[in-house]
C-alpha cells in the first residue's frame, strides 16, 4: 500500500512502547486538509510545519519558524511524513528516543491548495513532488498564503525554503513565534510544557 509505505521511516525511529507519541495509522481528518505548526525542543529549538495530503501529514523542521514578513526566506527542511493524529500531539518526548524533548501546538487550522501550473491547479501531491507548492492557511496565528520552494541549498536534497505570499496577511512587523509563545491547545509555553513533563 503505497500511502502505508510513506510512514515507514516514522515507524522505524520510533519505540511506541517509551514514547507517547502516536502510531502509525492512515486517516483522513475531514473535509478540509489541516495543517499543524509544532514547536519542538530537541535540543535545538525549531518548528515543525507540517501539511495534511495523501493521508499523512508531509513535514519540514523550520529551524526560525514561520514568519509574515514576504522577505524572508526561511530554511525547511524536509522530514519524515507523520500521522495526522500527530497533529494533536503535545508533551514529551522521552530521553533516549528519536526526537527527545518537548512538544507544543503552536499553531493549527486548515490550508486551501493554491498551487498552480500553466495556469490551472494542481494537486498539493502532485505540486511537492515538483518542488513547488502554494497553500492559503487559516490558522490561529497565522493565515494567508505561503510558498514552499524545493531550494537543495548547500547542495542538499531536503532543503526548502518556506516563504510568505505578498498578501493581506503579509506584516513584516510582526513576530509571532515570539509574541505568540503560547500553544493554541493547552495554552502553555514550550517552557511551562517541560517543567509540567519533569
Amino acid at each position: 500500500m503505497k500511502k502505508d509505505k510513506t510512514l515507514q521511516e516514522y515507524r522505524a525511529k520510533r519505540d511506541f512502547e517509551k514514547t507517547a507519541e502516536p502510531k502509525a495509522a492512515l486517516i483522513k481528518s475531514g473535509a478540509k486538509p489541516i495543517f499543524v505548526i509544532q514547536q519542538h525542543d530537541a535540543g535545538h529549538m525549531h518548528f515543525d510545519f507540517r501539511l495534511e495530503t495523501d493521508g499523512v501529514l508531509a513535514s519540514w523542521a523550520v529551524p526560525k519558524g514561520p514568519g509574515t514578513d514576504p522577505r524572508e526566506r526561511r530554511l525547511a527542511v524536509r522530514t519524515e511524513d507523520h500521522p495526522v493524529e500527530y497533529a494533536y500531539f503535545e508533551g514529551r518526548i522521552p530521553e533516549g528516543e528519536y526526537g527527545a524533548g518537548t512538544v507544543i501546538v503552536w499553531d493549527t487550522g486548515y490550508y486551501e491548495n493554491i498551487s498552480r501550473k500553466d495556469g490551472k491547479q494542481v494537486p498539493i501531491s502532485e505540486a511537492l513532488r515538483s518542488g513547488h507548492a502554494k497553500v492559503r492557511l487559516f490558522g490561529k496565528k497565522l493565515r494567508g498564503g505561503y510558498a514552499l520552494i524545493h531550494a537543495k541549498m548547500r547542495g542538499k536534497e531536503k532543503n526548502w525554503l518556506l516563504v510568505k505570499e505578498h498578501d493581506e496577511e503579509a506584516d513584516a512587523r510582526r513576530k509571532p513565534v515570539v509574541t505568540e509563545p503560547e500553544s493554541v491547545i493547552s495554552g502553555k509555553t514550550i517552557k511551562e510544557m517541560a517543567e509540567e513533563n519533569i
